[in-house]
């Protein structure tokens, strides 16, 4: 069993960064929104945020939305839905919330230097429950599906944080709600055939991961120890190479 590092001990160790923006999708129709992080070792710390973003990752973790992550920095990014595509990436500093302490952790017995976090979506909301109706109502009702890095209309900005390099973990941390299952199959059509995929997937099921952070202490040092186990062996399990990918 490895040890469950603190928090403010990981806060020495890790910088965080992430792109947050606005999308006006209507004149009375605001969301907040953040499209990636970049979790990267103190030392590791690129001296342009542009060449951060051009970097392979050691791994990319897939997971539910961003979550209470915030910018610590004023950001004002603001776009029209329509030129959601054409906005380029503005990395700034970032207070990492509890999901990416666990994130840290893992990178800590992995050896891995750079994790990049992406999530089915990009609306902010720190409520599942709140979230799961906000990005219900923006599809029903204004045909918004772009608030997804795995969109149709993102595939060209999906490509380049995934990167080419089959060989690099994709991580899956979705948690296992069905509200979610548009999402997921939206992301599943969208991974490209032969990368490593990675997760505890929910018992009887092929697509739920379970999430870094349950709500008992216990299972959020079970989550850790098991994911590290993982991904230092060499193989894949044969339980997680997903029949629904193409």
């Amino acid at each position: 069993m490895v040890r469950f590092i603190p928090a403010e001990e990981l806060k020495h160790s890790y910088a965080v960064f992430g792109h947050f923006y606005t999308v006006e999708i209507s004149r009375n129709n605001v969301v907040q929104c953040r499209s990636v992080l970049e979790i990267v070792e103190q030392s590791q710390a690129p001296e342009t945020m542009s060449a951060l973003c051009q970097r392979t990752p050691d791994a990319v973790f897939i997971m539910m939305n961003p979550g209470s992550s915030k910018p610590l920095v004023e950001v004002n990014n603001r776009v029209d839905v329509k030129d959601l595509s054409q906005l380029p990436i503005s990395l700034v500093p970032t207070k990492p919330d509890t999901t990416q302490y666990q994130v840290m952790r893992m990178m800590h017995y992995c050896h891995w230097r750079h994790v990049r976090v992406l999530n089915l979506s990009d609306l902010r909301c720190s409520k599942s429950g709140e979230f799961f109706k906000q990005f219900q109502g923006l599809e029903a009702a204004a045909s918004f599906d772009s608030h997804s890095v795995f969109s149709l209309k993102r595939k060209k900005e999906l490509a380049a944080k995934l990167t080419t390099d089959k060989t690099m973990a994709v991580v899956c941390a979705w948690g296992v709600s069905t509200e979610l299952d548009p999402l997921i199959e939206r992301c599943t059509s969208s991974l490209i055939n032969g990368r490593t995929i990675k997760g505890l997937l929910k018992e009887g099921t092929t697509n739920k991961f379970l999430h870094p952070l349950p709500s008992l202490q216990k299972q959020k040092i079970a989550w850790v120890n098991r994911m590290v186990a993982q991904c230092r062996r060499d193989t894949k399990p044969p339980s997680l190479l997903l029949a629904s990918l193409p």
